[in-house]
């Protein structure tokens, strides 16, 4: 299992890569621009003490990875899926993290968009046979990028193919303190994007940035 960031070097990208990469997993950071990805690369092994993270132009990566993150701000996603369609083949997963909110006025809102959830509109984008699956919606970037920080949190996974939500499910496994939930199928992502602008106006209001989700009971 290879974990590919696809255009990854923003703060979500590059705080994912570094709880991966600490849990023992093979992680790729992307760009359009080898030597910015190479930057985000060195930048996040210096914080690991060890060059694990390798940096790689965006089509190098989807030959050398089978599980694409796409960790692009939300209003990019759709064009950046279309960009990469021809470098995707049988056997990619690409997982969603995008989230369509807004923060102007100091304020956070939830964008609505016709055709449901980002998760859903991008999937509509991608070929044939390739599974989309929606996850680390919820999860704030600063937390994670924090790898002092216990995440004590649930991610949550959804998706409609079963043995790519598997597949995703079982990396998020490898992250500590991190418990996966099968989430359903991908509209369930319409929940989640909501349950983020949530977290996203509690960490507002209380002045706090590490607001997310842990289900009891379970």
């Amino acid at each position: 299992m290879r974990l590919g960031f696809f255009s990854g070097t923003g703060p979500e990208g590059k705080g994912l890569s570094l709880r991966f990469a600490a849990a023992g997993a093979s992680v790729v950071l992307g760009s359009r621009d080898l030597q910015r990805a190479s930057r985000a690369a060195d930048a996040c092994n210096t914080v690991l003490g060890e060059p694990l993270i390798l940096g790689m132009e965006n089509r190098e990566l989807f030959s050398a990875c089978n599980i694409i993150f796409l960790a692009v701000p939300y209003a990019r996603a759709v064009d950046a899926v279309v960009d990469a369609r021809p470098f995707l083949h049988a056997g990619h997963i690409l997982v969603d993290v995008t989230v369509p909110l807004s923060f102007r006025g100091g304020g956070v809102e939830y964008l609505e968009q016709e055709g449901g959830s980002n998760s859903e509109i991008i999937a509509r984008q991608l070929p044939a046979g390739i599974p989309l699956v929606a996850a680390f919606k919820t999860i704030p970037a600063g937390v994670l990028a924090r790898l002092d920080a216990q995440l004590n949190c649930d991610v949550f996974v959804c998706g409609d193919d079963a043995e790519a939500k598997r597949s995703v499910l079982e990396a998020a496994s490898l992250i500590p303190s991190l418990r996966p939930l099968d989430a359903g199928p991908l509209r369930s992502a319409r929940i989640l994007e909501r349950m983020t602008a949530l977290a996203a106006w509690l960490n507002l209001h209380y002045k706090s940035k590490g607001a997310r989700y842990r289900i009891e009971g379970l």
